[in-house]
């Protein structure tokens, strides 16, 4: 009986460590915010004049945006130390957060800070964005301080992404 018990015990110590352990590698839940335009136009003149602030429009249901988005986070993770920010707004639409936005960013392993913008008004919104901006994605604003550049466009390679930015370093 003794023995019996000494094997429960050890028996339950090592399910309940296996739980744990399941516990602790569980990746944390993302969460999105989502703004409409008056929320989001800040972004776009920023206070800090000594960040580079690259902002890609972009959605789920874009192929060249999804084939261009590991540039924008090979970018963030390289140029992090030289205050370089790189802000992915999508443009899916907000009851799609949990169901599209969310599994794609953990699929591609997104590290970026995304912001879902979710403005109905968008003939309203995209001129205050940039006025030659069309509205098609993808699309990349370029801000440091006063400086704008907006590129309508997919970038094709990281060199292409990345020399629009070193001028402004």
């Amino acid at each position: 009986m003794k023995n019996l018990k000494a094997i429960s015990s050890i028996v339950l110590l090592c399910v309940t460590a296996h739980m744990q352990s399941q516990q602790i590698v569980k990746a944390p839940e993302q969460t999105v915010p989502v703004y409409d335009f008056r929320q989001f136009e800040p972004i776009l003149h920023p206070t800090a004049s000594d960040t580079l602030y690259v902002v890609n429009f972009w959605a789920t249901w874009c192929a060249p945006c999804i084939k261009e988005l590991p540039y924008f986070e090979q970018l963030g993770a390289q140029y992090t130390p030289q205050k370089v920010k790189v802000l992915l707004i999508s443009l899916d639409f907000k009851n799609q957060i949990e169901t599209r936005v969310i599994p794609f960013m953990e699929r591609k392993q997104l590290k970026s800070k995304v912001i879902v913008l979710s403005d109905p008004d968008a003939n309203a919104w995209i001129d205050k964005v940039d006025p030659s901006w069309s509205g098609a994605l993808p699309a990349t604003m370029i801000i440091k301080g006063d400086k704008r550049e907006f590129h309508e466009k997919s970038f094709t390679t990281y060199d292409e992404l990345e020399s629009l930015i070193t001028k402004y370093l």
